[in-house]
């Protein structure tokens, strides 16, 4: 289980609308390739990991408005547990993010290559934080994912 904390030079309504939809993770989370939507509470994550393609589908299991955001696997091939907590600094012109990670197998014993990049995890979470502060603080993630979305609907 990895763990991490950062600070961020925005409001905590900012930096949460930034954070509450696991569409928007591979933005900054460079373990995850792809997160699609099902429906208000479950979304379908996708990514790669040595030569193996892992898919999961996560249910939002707490969503407290600027406050907490949580998720747990229902299924797929890669168990993944998330929660995010929201802490307002300096009378809330900052915002201080804990973001905790699980990933596990949900059976046996994990290959050479997911087992390395579980081993990473607690790293890899820290420099995807710090990505993120920079682009929220530098204002290019929202341009970033409405980029994204726009580029997606286009293609649709």
């Amino acid at each position: 289980m990895a763990h991490q904390s950062i600070e961020v030079n925005q409001p905590l309504a900012k930096v949460y609308e930034c954070l509450n939809s696991p569409v928007d993770f591979p933005r900054f989370m460079s373990g995850i390739d792809k997160v699609n939507r099902i429906n208000s509470q479950t979304y379908e994550f996708l990514t790669n990991i040595g030569e193996e393609n892992y898919k999961w589908t996560t249910n939002i299991i707490d969503d407290l408005r600027n406050t907490r955001f949580a998720w747990i696997t229902i299924n797929g091939n890669l168990n993944q547990t998330g929660t995010i907590r929201f802490t307002p600094l300096d009378n809330g012109t900052r915002t201080r993010i804990d973001f905790t990670l699980d990933y596990r197998t949900f059976f046996g014993d994990a290959s050479e290559s997911l087992q390395q990049f579980i081993d990473n995890i607690e790293e890899q979470l820290k420099k995807d934080l710090e990505f993120f502060k920079e682009a929220v603080e530098n204002g290019t993630f929202k341009e970033k994912s409405e980029q994204a979305a726009n580029k997606e609907e286009a293609t649709v």
